[in-house]
């Protein structure tokens, strides 16, 4: 953990230990320490780790079933309401999965946590508050113990450890020999070598490696915490920095909205102006149709003067009709006793078909020469007799 700092309560007051601190801890006490430890944050040169004394916390091991897991973080508590003494709504529950189904927790009252908090207040965000007996080494077989004036901090697995008055620790090793067996090697940090070897039970003496050296020493050698076993859970997790980023776009925040209040007071302005154009718009409109429809309803404007346009100049259409017709009425009229019966006329291929009924077969054929002969194409269709008279169907079309 080389570009870690750890922040813990020494004596009762808040020290740090800087990467590669030599000196030992440095007293946050003083303004020029928070100064360099806030430096060190906003630069991201470190990673801060709140060391949560040991002795404030109890670490457990717990094994569930798998239907179990979906109720873990909600039924925690309750699941270790006999092994714990105090009121479980006294207590703050942390928890980590070591493996399938295995979980390490850790157990801190909500006082000490508060106590925490207030604490680190002044400093900035550290995300995580890690136990002080996991922040020492440990490996497979081996555990680690760091002798302090008074204290004896343990670690004796990968989510295992205790802290503890020096006076308890030989009772407090033996239990652990009973639960955990028998060590390969136990790692002692102290002063004197020959008192701190004297506290350990009998059966591990043998065992110990004793090295010159305080938390800190035995800290430089330990891996980063995996996995982190971080009371910031529930209650205490890491907030968004809501507050600091409303701090800082604050001022573009209320740019954009006077700016988007601007924008919208023009626009209804232009929005009102339209209407009222459009409004003038209409009311011309409709004073220009009544000058052509003084009476009527009014239901498209455009609509309907296009088509009183159109009957007024006539269409295409019409005008082939009444070329056709008026050839076609020329000739027939000549034919005395001939009238025309019924005319169907297709404006698509320009052509009519008339049914006429003449005096005899003659007088049909008289006219149908005579419309040839008046520049246009008469086809007979049929004819029939019909009385006295005759009665045909003419197709009769311009000659193309």
């Amino acid at each position: 953990m080389q570009n870690t700092a750890i922040i813990r309560r020494i004596d009762g007051e808040l020290a740090w230990y800087p990467p590669g601190a030599s000196a030992g801890a440095h007293s946050l006490h003083l303004e020029a320490e928070q100064l360099a430890l806030r430096a060190a944050i906003s630069e991201s040169r470190i990673v801060p780790i709140f060391a949560v004394p040991g002795g404030d916390v109890r670490l457990l091991s717990l094994t569930i079933t798998a239907p179990e897991k979906r109720h873990f973080s909600k039924s925690l508590p309750f699941t270790l309401e006999e092994e714990l003494a105090v009121d479980v709504d006294e207590l703050h529950f942390a928890s980590c999965e070591v493996a399938p189904l295995e979980y390490a927790v850790a157990v801190s009252s909500t006082e000490h946590m508060r106590e925490y908090a207030n604490s680190l207040a002044s400093l900035p965000e550290i995300g995580q508050w890690i136990p002080e007996p996991l922040l020492l080494p440990w490996q497979e077989g081996e555990w680690c113990l760091v002798l302090e004036a008074g204290v004896a901090i343990v670690r004796t697995g990968a989510c295992d450890g205790f802290a503890i008055e020096r006076e308890m620790l030989p009772a407090f090793l033996a239990a652990a020999q009973a639960d955990n067996g028998e060590p390969d090697a136990v790692i002692v940090y102290g002063e004197q070598q020959d008192e701190d070897i004297a506290l350990l039970p009998e059966s591990l003496r043998g065992r110990a490696q004793w090295r010159r050296g305080d938390f800190y020493s035995a800290m430089m050698l330990a891996e980063q915490p995996n996995p982190a076993l971080n009371l910031r859970q529930g209650e205490y997790a890491r907030r968004l920095p809501l507050a600091r980023w409303w701090r800082q776009a604050k001022v573009a925040a209320v740019l954009f909205a006077v700016g988007l209040a601007l924008h919208m007071v023009a626009t209804g302005f232009d929005y009102r102006q339209l209407k009222e154009q459009n409004l003038a718009l209409r009311g011309a409109r409709e004073a220009s149709f009544r000058q052509v429809f003084p009476r009527g309803a009014i239901s498209d404007v455009e609509k309907q003067l296009r088509n009183q346009l159109g009957a007024l100049s006539g269409t295409g259409a019409a005008s082939g009709f009444a070329s056709l017709m008026e050839r076609v009425g020329k000739v027939v009229s000549t034919s005395k006793g001939t009238n025309i019966v019924s005319i169907n006329y297709n404006a698509k291929a320009d052509e009519m078909r008339l049914n006429i009924l003449a005096a005899n077969y003659g007088e049909v054929e008289r006219v149908r020469e005579g419309i040839n002969g008046a520049g246009l194409e008469a086809t007979m269709e049929n004819s029939s007799a019909q009385g006295e008279r005759v009665r045909a169907r003419l197709r009769v079309r311009d000659r193309s």
